[in-house]
């Protein structure tokens, strides 16, 4: 069985990045529509799809190629960037936007190891958008590079089973052989470049411009009267909290299924530090919401204090996601020679049994607004980050209250 032979649309949804990255593209750009798509000469087939404006296209799903800008991208192999389409000189009069509705647009082509073209990774959006600059190309083209690598991998694999399929039929391999074989599918080379390139598109590329963001508008901040522009920059300063969180958590997300797992980098001092600028940093970025705090930290504690925030961080955000708005959130804290405990309570609705059972399984996310939800990442590194140092995160949810729990026995070693 070789690639050629295989559903495209199932070749793509196998990836478990691809989803992730879609939904990173649409927030980064501010973009309602991505997808993965397979072009070939007379087809042009969606094999992965985020949809938040209705678009209607579905995986699967088809476009006449002659109506697709892809078209002309498959021949040319350039990327297309549009910021605005009644502006542009080459494309105010093409017919792809007139066709389907949208104003600006981009679209890299994917490239497989061999030279062969793939597809494209493309978002449209019926308003105009900034996407010509080298901070949202380049990241277009690292996304587009890291799904060919996924690609390629899939083809070696499909290609090593047939190898094994007609050794089989020539001869009996023994259990040995066949062990050996499939061993050899899981290439360590080939497992480090791909840990090592997946986590330099998120710990690089994007942390640097998501960093000068957040500095502009923390100088901004300063130096504005103005109210509204306050309230804008105060929204900005928000998102960019949560997608510097996001990178955060793919970036441990990647480790730990790549290779290298959650270190600690361990100290003997109070939580108290790290807990309140943690509580402040998310005060500052949503000023509504009230957090109330009870410490008793006389003890010191003997575990990775930056990693303690970052449990505190995610267990903050999903409260402020899921929680009433018109109720407190209450973050309480103790030290004592038996250990640490953490805990973060919020109002709103019980999560139900079957939502409580998979809640810090990987990219499982809860029926939050819309709008703030993540990749369903927080609550499993949470977890994961109080597994190594040896304790556990439990979760207790009613019609009055819902509370995560940390509790770390001894000095926060781990088991």
């Amino acid at each position: 069985m070789s690639l050629e032979q295989e559903n495209f649309v199932d070749v793509i949804r196998q990836i478990p990045a691809v989803p992730s990255i879609l939904d990173v593209v649409c927030r980064a750009t501010g973009m309602g529509f991505a997808a993965v798509a397979r072009v070939t000469n007379d087809r042009w087939i969606a094999c992965e799809v985020l949809d938040n404006i209705d678009f209607g296209l579905k995986p699967g799903g088809e476009l006449r190629i002659e109506t697709t800008i892809c078209n002309e991208i498959r021949d040319s192999r350039d990327a297309v960037v549009i910021d605005h389409v009644a502006e542009d000189a080459a494309f105010c009069g093409h017919h792809t936007p007139a066709m389907y509705g949208f104003q600006s647009y981009i679209s890299m082509p994917i490239i497989l190891a061999d030279g062969s073209f793939f597809g494209t990774l493309c978002a449209i959006d019926p308003r105009p958008m900034k996407l010509n600059t080298p901070e949202t190309v380049g990241m277009f083209k690292l996304f587009a590079e890291l799904i060919a690598v996924h690609i390629d991998a899939r083809s070696k694999m499909l290609s090593s089973q047939q190898n094994l399929a007609d050794e089989r039929e020539k001869r009996e391999a023994s259990q040995d052989e066949l062990a050996l074989a499939q061993n050899e599918l899981m290439d360590e080379r080939t497992a480090s470049e791909l840990r090592e390139q997946f986590i330099a598109v998120l710990g690089h590329d994007l942390r640097n411009p998501l960093a000068a963001i957040s500095g502009g508008t923390s100088l901004l901040l300063r130096r504005t009267e103005d109210e509204k522009s306050k309230t804008i920059l105060l929204m900005m300063t928000a998102s960019v909290q949560r997608m510097s969180g996001l990178i955060e958590n793919v970036m441990d997300f990647a480790r730990g299924r790549l290779g290298g797992g959650l270190t600690l980098t361990k100290e003997n001092k109070s939580p108290e530090t790290i807990i309140a600028t943690v509580i402040d940093e998310i005060s500052s970025a949503w000023p509504n919401r009230k957090i109330e705090r009870i410490f008793d930290l006389d003890h010191s504690f003997d575990g990775d204090h930056a990693r303690l925030g970052q449990l505190l961080s995610n267990l903050l955000g999903n409260a402020i996601t899921h929680g009433a708005e018109d109720q407190p959130i209450r973050v309480k804290a103790a030290t004592s020679e038996q250990g640490f405990t953490l805990s973060v309570s919020n109002g709103g609705a019980q999560i139900p049994r079957e939502t409580l059972e998979r809640l810090f399984q990987p990219f499982q996310r809860g029926e939050g607004r819309s709008s703030l939800q993540g990749l369903g990442l927080g609550l499993f590194i949470a977890s994961e980050i109080a597994r190594a140092h040896g304790g556990t995160l439990e979760v207790m949810s009613d019609d009055t209250e819902t509370r995560f729990t940390l509790n770390v026995l001894g000095d926060g070693s781990s088991h």
